[in-house]
């Protein structure tokens, strides 16, 4: 392997490359300080059309920009950078990812789970394992897969514009959201419909927008509906 692993590490991997290539998914080892391969199974070499030493020589830069989703690695590389810092024993940490392999156009939804593999003398992570299995033959899956993304990426743009609204007008786009008119809104939060049209106005000024979709799109990805 290029990075030359140390005995430990290397018997580790050795003893058990056997059963990683058994495993139905791709098995991956990553060293915890600069986050680099040091194994992968066969079945992701096979996929990504690599060599082991090819992929434990890339940089982790090279490594994710040239096979994943940067929009959904947002979301997900976080909470790995949490949970590694959390360093708990018997906890694992879930996520969905998105892969593009050569020759191919589209991105795959992958399921992937980690956990730490193994620790040094002073109890600190060394590798980390990950099983990832593609979701793309459950479509319904795969499909929730893509509405979580763009509600997280829809977040991340538009925070600034929602943080701008007050409690009331939090619960006013609620309802705007569920189709109800100004009566109905008044009737529910017992205040006037003159009000709640004044609170309309104002909420579609804060968000810049008249759109109804995008009114649902707020709703929806800020957890309201």
């Amino acid at each position: 392997m290029s990075k030359k692993p140390n005995a430990q590490i290397r018997g580790l991997i050795e003893s058990n490359a056997g059963s990683f290539n058994l495993i139905p998914g791709v098995v991956i080892i990553h060293e915890t300080v600069n986050w680099t391969v040091v194994y992968m199974s066969e079945r992701g070499l096979k996929q990504l059309g690599l060599s082991l030493d090819e992929v434990c020589s890339m940089t982790n830069a090279e490594y994710y920009s040239r096979f994943f989703n940067a929009e959904d690695a947002k979301d997900y590389v976080p909470k790995i950078g949490a949970f590694m810092h959390a360093n708990n024993k018997e906890d694992t940490l879930s996520y969905y990812q998105q892969l593009k392999f050569p020759g191919i156009d589209n991105w795959r939804w992958h399921l992937s789970s980690t956990k730490i593999l193994l620790r040094d003398n002073q109890d600190k992570p060394v590798l980390s394992i990950t099983i990832s299995i593609p979701v793309d033959a459950m479509h319904h899956m795969a499909a929730k897969a893509d509405r979580l993304l763009e509600e997280n990426n829809f977040l991340r743009r538009n925070y600034v514009h929602f943080s701008k609204l007050s409690k009331r007008e939090r619960m006013v786009l609620r309802e705007m959201a569920l189709g109800k008119s100004s009566l109905e809104i008044a009737n529910e939060l017992h205040i006037s419909s003159t009000t709640v049209d004044t609170h309309r106005r104002n909420i579609r000024d804060k968000l810049g927008t008249k759109s109804s979709f995008e009114i649902s799109q707020y709703a929806r990805s800020f957890d309201l509906i």
